[in-house]
């Protein structure tokens, strides 16, 4: 089995709000916007405007993105008991 066909296997229990916050003054000062491209789960997206926007609802909560900023411009936690992924495969 693939991992794409793994990760669709997942159950996401969402809460209203993000557990994933971006400090957008800061992180204007970097150009390498490494979440874009770092994330597993693909959820970084650089809009037209230069910012950066994040669907913190299928969040895989590796931390990889709050690890990887050069300008900790993320700020990132494990969403509150109860809710976030559940992993069903592997």
């Amino acid at each position: 089995m693939k991992v794409d066909e793994k990760l669709v296997k997942n159950f996401f229990r969402v809460k209203q709000d993000s557990h994933i916050t971006i400090d957008q003054e800061l992180c204007k000062k970097s150009e390498c916007k490494v979440c874009v491209r770092i994330c597993p789960a693909g959820l970084y997206e650089l809009n037209e405007d230069g910012k950066i926007s994040v669907e913190y609802t299928g969040c895989l909560e590796c931390g990889t993105c709050w690890i990887s900023c050069p300008y900790k411009a993320i700020k990132w936690e494990y969403p509150s008991g109860g809710f976030g992924v559940q992993y069903r495969y592997g």
